[in-house]
């Protein structure tokens, strides 16, 4: 019995990575194979012509992403942390509002957002620009961070920023001396969540941006893969190398995601 439900569930995990594999695979097979009758399943004659390919094309595109997403993972925090302080450890009138409030802004659909976004930024000069996009991603990823990091800083005990503001510390001393550090496994956590939504995102990016002077990565295989249809190595590689950042900073930051997931499950 044991055995049996091992077996389905290695089938189960075959067959959702199965994908990845065929990616990875497609990725190193020659241009054109993939459109024979029976390609190959396995590469046999790889070629690293897709990931030259891939980089000399995507290489910006992929720069780009990175420094959209950390500073979008930089303005949720700054932002975020505070807010959560605020909401979980002080006296903040109509606390229970504002949590609702940001519940039922992550509700709004991202098309209502991005044609908001794209005029407000348009009047700004903000179109086609960094800043534009770090904001535009931030107005997704701070409601959540801040019911994230607030659920764990409602656990942290009162008693130790009231023993702290005893000894003559002040809120802002307090945040920075005690709540921040207790609080590190649930800021990687929401800093992780806010760099892969960042990473990901293309509703906002093929929005607010034209492609005349910077596009992210995602927008950029999108219009790879309009302009280059036929040669699906080059793709597959340029998806291969757009998944690898996310990846390995999910390995890194493993033990932390669970610890700040685990951590702020508990009852206010």
């Amino acid at each position: 019995m044991k055995a049996g439900k091992t077996l389905v569930g290695v089938l189960v995990v075959a067959v959702l990575l199965f994908p990845l594999y065929w990616m990875v695979n497609a990725s190193f097979q020659p241009s054109g194979a993939l459109l024979k009758p029976s390609p190959d399943w396995f590469p046999v004659a790889g070629t690293l012509d897709g990931y030259r390919k891939a980089l000399g094309t995507q290489g910006g595109h992929l720069l780009s992403s990175v420094l959209i997403a950390l500073g979008t993972v930089v303005v949720s925090l700054i932002i975020a942390a505070p807010a959560s302080y605020a909401l979980a450890q002080l006296k903040v009138r109509g606390a229970t509002s504002i949590v609702f409030a940001l519940l039922i802004v992550q509700m709004i659909p991202g098309i209502v957002m991005a044609n908001s976004l794209y005029t407000v930024f348009g009047n700004l000069g903000l179109i086609d620009s960094y800043l534009g996009l770090v904001l535009a991603d931030s107005t997704a990823t701070i409601p959540f961070a801040v019911l994230l990091l607030r659920a764990f800083m409602v656990s942290v005990p009162r008693e130790l920023s009231e023993a702290s503001r005893v000894d003559g510390a002040g809120h802002w001393r307090t945040f920075f001396s005690i709540i921040l550090p207790i609080s590190r496994n649930a800021l990687v956590t929401a800093g992780l969540f806010s760099f892969l939504f960042a990473w990901a995102d293309f509703l906002f990016a093929v929005t607010l941006t034209t492609g005349q002077s910077f596009q992210p990565i995602t927008v950029g295989i999108y219009r790879f893969v309009g302009n280059q249809s036929a040669d699906w190595n080059g793709v597959m590689a340029t998806a291969v190398l757009a998944s690898v950042p996310a990846a390995v900073l999910l390995v890194i930051a493993q033990r932390f995601v669970v610890a700040g997931l685990t951590s702020g499950a508990v009852k206010d």
